[in-house]
């Protein structure tokens, strides 16, 4: 079983979010998983283009880490994606990737995979921001399986107490065990639901003009005209 991880911070895996992202990644590897960590420092991956050419062609045709961090997703059980909390919101650094993401979503490529979220912030609101990162699992195709945070302005020290730690430590834990068994997430269900038939639509709207997805969901959608 493989995790691939991906930090959206400057200070790599050496500041808060890396660290905890680093405990749910020990639960995980402690139940059997392999784990495979990229870290978005701001210069790794470009923002989209929107040349469409991801929905015409199937690939990007930016020179940068996209590509790679993309195929480790793609052969992965799991994924788990962490950022701070900069001004209400994911790290630029993981915006642009997600944002690169664009033929995913349509493919709804992460179909079959399980999700979990890391975020810290220095003063809390926390939890907008991992719903949003669940949220992008789901429309992803993926199971979103849960998310812990930290406030780290509210932390004596370097050390995360220990019941930020277990908590993280058990989402790891749980992220295989819910890749083992299956589980579903009835909270995001109707989402992953909905969003997949929107694309449905958008597919069939814009066949002649995005080939590739058009070709994609034919072939492993059961698209029908």
């Amino acid at each position: 079983m493989k995790i691939t991880a991906l930090v959206g911070s400057p200070r790599g895996r050496k500041g808060a979010t890396g660290r905890l992202m680093d405990i749910v990644l020990e639960g995980a590897q402690k139940q059997g998983a392999a784990v495979d960590v990229f870290t978005l420092r701001g210069q790794e991956v470009k923002p989209c283009k929107a040349c469409d050419i991801c929905h015409k062609k199937g690939l990007c045709p930016q020179k940068d880490a996209f590509a790679a961090i993309k195929e480790s997703m793609d052969q992965a059980d799991g994924i788990v994606l962490a950022s701070p909390n900069y001004i209400f919101h994911v790290s630029a650094q993981l915006k642009v990737f997600l944002d690169r993401c664009g033929g995913a979503l349509h493919l709804q490529e992460f179909r079959g995979k399980y999700g979990a979220a890391v975020v810290t912030s220095g003063g809390g609101d926390e939890e907008p921001i991992a719903d949003y990162l669940q949220h992008f699992f789901a429309i992803s195709g993926a199971v979103p399986v849960g998310a812990v945070w930290a406030t780290m302005g509210s932390i004596n020290g370097y050390d995360f107490p220990p019941e930020i730690r277990d908590r993280a430590f058990a989402l790891g834990e749980k992220l295989v065990m819910a890749i083992k068994n299956g589980d579903s997430n009835a909270r995001y269900a109707e989402v992953t639901r909905t969003f997949s038939e929107r694309m449905r639509l958008l597919m069939l709207y814009r066949r002649e003009e995005w080939p590739y997805e058009y070709d994609y969901w034919k072939k492993h959608r059961d698209l029908k005209d």
